[in-house]
């Protein structure tokens, strides 16, 4: 097993925020995946998550280098190692000494369904528990697949009553935290999260409060959203959710088509959205618009854990 050291670091330090954020970039540009989610990062900069570096000790030179980074805490994992060390044992080596003091209940993502991954956590005894599907479409052209009659009557008949508007931080916060609650009650990380997180959200780069698209009924009231991530050339159907309520109504293709026409406006090309792979009538919706496969993350569970967290490597 190769030698390596475990180090708590903080992020909010400049000279590891500069370090940390190139091996990211670096991990992305090679996986065509982020290694961490939005929710870890958000954790890990208020202090509810552990940064932790993945180094080996220099015996010849000054210093130490560090090879990858871990992000520990709530019974979740998330880990990544810069591509420049792979293949050669450290991976392995990180995720044992990090297992040592991690929950039983630990789970984990493979981006992208990655081989080495994959071997990777079965070796540590990971059982596959969960697929989640990346979609993509191109907006180029301007249109996607056009609806049948009966998706097209649906969607017509959801606009006629319903408002989309954007999201007003004074006002929507607290009513889109409970929807959302309500919507994703039995989803391990889209149901938990709180006033707060959205705070977090609304601090980030990407967010503009006009890719936040609410839909509100005759009486005002919130019945569906479809949030919007943009990032350079590419717009990220972030979440979208429509209240129980407001179900069978064609709300949520009229949010899709909504969310798809505010990219266009933005000049973005490329359409992006996850969806759990076993959620047919989700998947059904986004294919017919003109969604189609592009990558499959893998989330994996410690095979003597009797639960199911969320978590990354």
């Amino acid at each position: 097993m190769r030698r390596l050291t475990l180090r708590v670091h903080n992020l909010t330090d400049p000279d590891v925020a500069d370090v940390f954020w190139r091996m990211v970039r670096r991990a992305e540009a090679v996986d065509g995946q982020p290694p961490f989610n939005d929710q870890a990062l958000v954790d890990v900069r208020a202090g509810s998550r552990t940064l932790i570096a993945l180094v080996e000790p220099n015996d010849d030179e000054p210093g130490d280098t560090i090879i990858g980074a871990a992000i520990l805490g709530q019974g979740e994992l998330d880990l990544v190692l810069d591509p420049e060390w792979r293949g050669v044992g450290f991976g392995g080596a990180a995720l044992t000494g990090l297992l040592g003091s991690a929950s039983p209940h630990l789970t984990a993502w493979s981006h992208g369904d990655h081989p080495a991954a994959r071997a990777l956590a079965e070796s540590h005894g990971f059982n596959r528990v969960r697929t989640l599907l990346q979609l993509r479409m191109p907006l180029g052209d301007g249109g996607a697949a056009a609806p049948d009659s009966a998706s097209a009557s649906a969607s017509a008949s959801a606009s006629d009553s319903v408002t989309i508007r954007s999201f007003d931080a004074d006002t929507d916060a607290e009513a889109w935290v409970a929807l959302n609650a309500r919507i994703f009650a039995h989803h391990p990380e889209q149901g938990k999260m709180t006033v707060a997180d959205l705070a977090a959200r609304q601090g980030e780069d990407w967010f503009d409060a006009g890719d936040f698209l609410l839909a509100v009924d005759e009486g005002g009231e919130l019945i569906g959203y479809n949030w919007l991530k943009v990032e350079d050339d590419l717009g990220e159907i972030y979440v979208l959710g429509v209240s129980p309520d407001a179900a069978g109504r064609g709300l949520g293709r009229t949010l899709t088509n909504a969310g798809l026409a505010r990219l266009r406006d933005r000049g973005v090309s490329t359409a992006a959205l996850y969806v759990e792979a076993d959620n047919e009538p989700a998947v059904r919706l986004y294919r017919s618009v003109g969604f189609a496969d592009h990558t499959i993350d893998v989330q994996y569970r410690r095979k003597s854990s009797p639960q199911t967290t969320s978590a990354q490597v």
